[in-house]
């Protein structure tokens, strides 16, 4: 790219001229070369906020001296976090062990529902981060999650009344930097840092993936540009970790001027009209155009250098069936920790104890199941439950055994959600992106007329397909054509009706980051 869109010209003007800026950049619009302009075109201090620390540690070799390129986490860390490095460190324990120390003992009643002291353990901590993930300035009721069996507004008073002193104490306990008894997480140092109403010393700063930030950082972004200028940069299309208390905030940016980033540089027009369907789907604010440069194909790929799943157990089982093949594999963010976790389970499924620190302080399988299925610090160890309730421990370590680095590997396999930034010449989509069901009614032709696509499933498909450069085979995600068929029918019987509209759910986020 050696000559700067009109867009981006618009971009780089409009930041001159002191603008705060919400840029639209769909995928491989160039955002971090548009960023580059804009930092650029001043001689001004900045600060640039990235996603995770990949991206930031690759920004900084881009960006000049003028910007500090950091995560948000890092920033607070380095302000307040490093005191709690000790705390970070501990083993974790079950909520039902964590709610005793805080003195969660009895069960309660509430109607006709007797709840547990495991359960009011687990309600008591997922209050707590509600609130770390919340711009609020203190814990209050309305953050304590509501229960499905207790349905009326009478009966979830009544459990708030009973969760709220517990998750105040468990919200005072986390202020000891030495010592305490709930585990300390990434996420309440954040939320601490973001309570003392910091000052970032920047004259600009620039916000990355703000489709993905929780309100709790959106706080601290905003409350900077009575002294610095904001740019956020992000695509509305791929906010995808709505399941961890992230929002896309470019859309409630009102006082600052919108502008698109719609041109990729990273695939052709073929592709880009693949990806202007998900587009539609998720009723994006914009819709992008492909390079004529890059002549990007659709069809089927024997030998792909990436393979993306929807979840983490399809990725396993590709890596399995890619080795059987013969085929030098590597797994997306390595297999380490998955074998050292591995190793861990098959101890806790023969009845021995692990020292593994992460499981130290549980003494079955089963616990570790109950942990990563209800306790509110447990769920970004699900898919790992998820792995090895589907193919077992040994299966795990013989696959990781096999797996190489991604410089040396024939294929990558990876979820989608951690394929997110990356791009390869040639992706197939794994075959665990599973098609909407038919509903009970049929078009005019007599046939099924599909459910609505899932709304988080939809950005995700966006996600992984927008990955390829030179071609991309569609594998499961290749039901898209006949769907779009179908809803294009049902909208001409109905003179003009929409296409179904996304629904706003998945039913199985958890396990697919």
């Amino acid at each position: 790219m050696s000559t700067p869109t009109d867009e981006q010209v618009h971009a780089v003007d409009a930041f001159r001229a002191g603008h705060h800026l919400s840029l639209q950049a769909g995928a491989g619009t160039g955002k971090t070369t548009t960023l580059e302009m804009l930092a650029a075109s001043t001689k001004r201090r900045g600060r640039y906020v990235a996603f995770n620390k990949d991206i930031a540690c690759h920004a900084a070799t881009r960006f000049p001296r003028t910007v500090t390129c950091r995560t948000a986490h890092a920033t607070a860390y380095a302000a307040l976090g490093h005191r709690y490095a000790g705390r970070l460190n501990g083993p974790r324990q079950p909520a039902w062990k964590t709610g005793q120390a805080l003195g969660i003992t009895q069960p309660v009643r509430i109607g006709d529902h007797e709840i547990s002291h495991r359960t009011l353990s687990n309600t008591a901590l997922r209050a707590v981060k509600r609130f770390c993930y919340s711009a609020d300035r203190a814990l209050s009721r309305h953050h304590v999650p509501r229960l499905r069996r207790l349905a009326t507004p009478a009966e979830h008073t009544q459990l708030a009344d009973v969760i709220f002193p517990f998750a105040v104490k468990a919200w005072a306990d986390l202020q000891n930097p030495n010592q305490g008894v709930v585990h300390f997480e990434h996420d309440h140092y954040l939320k601490m840092w973001a309570l003392t109403q910091p000052k970032i010393e920047a004259d600009f700063l620039f916000l990355d993936e703000a489709q993905d930030t929780n309100p709790v950082l959106e706080q601290v972004f905003h409350a900077q540009r009575d002294h610095a200028q904001l740019v956020m940069v992000g695509d509305s299309a791929q906010a995808i970790y709505g399941w961890r208390g992230a929002r896309d905030v470019m859309t409630a940016f009102d006082d600052a001027t919108a502008l698109p980033l719609t041109r990729s540089f990273r695939f052709g027009p073929l592709l880009a009209e693949q990806a202007n369907r998900w587009l539609e789907l998720v009723e994006a604010p914009i819709r992008l155009t492909g390079s004529e440069t890059m002549p990007t194909e659709i069809g089927d790929i024997a030998n792909p250098d990436a393979v993306l799943c929807r979840t983490n157990i399809g990725a396993m089982a590709e890596v399995i069936q890619l080795l059987t093949e013969g085929r030098r594999v590597a797994l997306a963010r390595g297999g380490h920790t998955l074998s050292a976790l591995a190793l861990a389970a098959r101890d806790l499924k023969e009845g021995r104890r692990t020292s593994h620190p992460e499981l130290v302080l549980f003494t079955s399988w089963g616990e570790v199941q109950d942990y990563a299925a209800y306790d509110p610090a447990g769920g970004d160890l699900q898919p790992f439950v998820d792995l090895v309730d589907t193919h077992g421990p040994e299966a795990i370590l013989t696959a990781v055994d096999k797996l190489t680095d991604d410089d040396d590997a024939d294929v990558i396999v990876s979820t989608a959600h951690k394929a997110k930034g990356r791009e390869w010449p040639m992706v197939r989509i794994g075959d665990d992106f599973p098609p909407p069901k038919n509903t009970d009614q049929f078009d005019a032709e007599g046939r099924p007329i599909p459910e609505s696509v899932n709304d988080a499933d939809a950005r995700l498909a966006y996600v992984a397909i927008t990955r390829a450069r030179q071609r991309l085979d569609l594998g499961g995600l290749s039901w898209i054509d006949t769907y779009f068929k179908a809803s294009n029918a049902v909208a001409t019987t109905a003179e003009g009706a929409a296409p179904p509209a996304a629904s706003q759910r998945s039913k199985t986020e958890t396990i697919c980051h």
